[in-house]
């Protein structure tokens, strides 16, 4: 058992799902992922894609099996148990009600409620807190981002902050700017996939424009010192994920991961699995591959850890 608590705040329920969940209901249904050659292969990733595209096709291409509330419902409550058998304390899973209705058909009023379904009956099976936050789905437009954030606060009592997540090169920050206003009017936390797919200048604006308190990878960070400066002073938190980070190519590995960097510039950073059935990789091995292939010490593993329950949405 970790000495320190292990607390995941970046993780996709769509790139949470089992693999093995994933067959059953496609074997159920008729649907072809079930009698695909290596099926696995198609929802996970065996080491560096060479880009963010090819990762995200193993997160999302096959999210139309789930295509009833009652999988969702299993999902939510698979994915909390098996964040309880890795030792976590506590986690936070995040989803895209739109996108799974643009997969899917269902409404996502629909997709949300079975999903809060689910994670509440393995919360209360395990004991083990978790926090909800609602993903915007930024490749669909400003305008729909209101609709979306409109849409989760017909709920606000099941979340606890809101994401913004897709085209984040297609997409400037200070367009959903009126969304994020909404969501902060409703007292819901704040965090922005940036700096992966984009460089330091798609952090600063998260941060500047729509009030990001977390950075949803954010490594790019590093090549701009001011905006490290900036980071360290604000105590804006990045999620840093090593293995995904790595199998994206944002980062180019373990030892050179942008982590030193941040960290050694007093940015506040987590460790999180992102998508840990796409990665293959739980938070108990993310912090093991954090000592012993990134290099990182026991102090600053101990630092991550209180950084991680010190930045919690709870």
């Amino acid at each position: 058992m970790a000495a320190h608590p292990l607390i995941d705040l970046h993780r996709h329920l769509e790139g949470a799902i089992r693999s093995s969940t994933f067959l059953d209901v496609a074997a159920r249904d008729g649907h072809p992922l079930a009698a695909a050659d290596r099926p696995r292969d198609l929802l996970v990733a065996g080491g560096p894609l060479g880009g963010l595209l090819p990762y995200l096709a193993k997160v999302d291409d096959h999210i139309g099996v789930f295509a009833a509330p009652d999988d969702w419902r299993r999902a939510g409550r698979e994915a909390v148990e098996d964040a309880f058998d890795d030792g976590l304390d506590y986690v936070e899973f995040r989803f895209s009600p739109y996108f799974i209705q643009q997969q899917t058909g269902l409404a996502p009023e629909a997709v949300i409620d079975a999903v809060a379904d689910g994670i509440a009956a393995g919360s209360s099976v395990t004991g083990l807190p978790v926090g909800l936050i609602a993903t915007i789905l930024r490749d669909l437009g400003p305008e729909s981002a209101l609709t979306q954030v409109r849409t989760f606060l017909t709920r606000r009592e099941l979340w606890c902050g809101v994401d913004l997540a897709g085209n984040e090169a297609g997409y400037a920050a200070a367009l959903f700017a009126p969304a994020f206003g909404l969501v902060r009017d409703a007292g819901l936390h704040v965090t922005v996939h940036a700096g992966e797919a984009a460089g330091p200048q798609s952090v600063r604006a998260a941060v500047e424009h729509l009030g990001a308190e977390r950075i949803g990878h954010g490594v790019r960070s590093a090549e701009d010192p001011a905006l490290l400066e900036e980071l360290a002073r604000r105590g804006v938190t990045l999620e840093v994920a090593l293995t995904s980070n790595t199998q994206t190519g944002a980062a180019p590995g373990y030892r050179d991961h942008q982590i030193h960097a941040l960290l050694a510039a007093g940015v506040p950073v987590t460790l999180n699995t992102d998508n840990p059935r796409v990665s293959d990789v739980t938070l108990s091995q993310e912090h093991a591959l954090a000592r012993y292939a990134a290099g990182l010490t026991a102090a600053q593993l101990e630092s991550v850890a209180r950084q991680s329950a010190a930045a919690a949405f709870r």
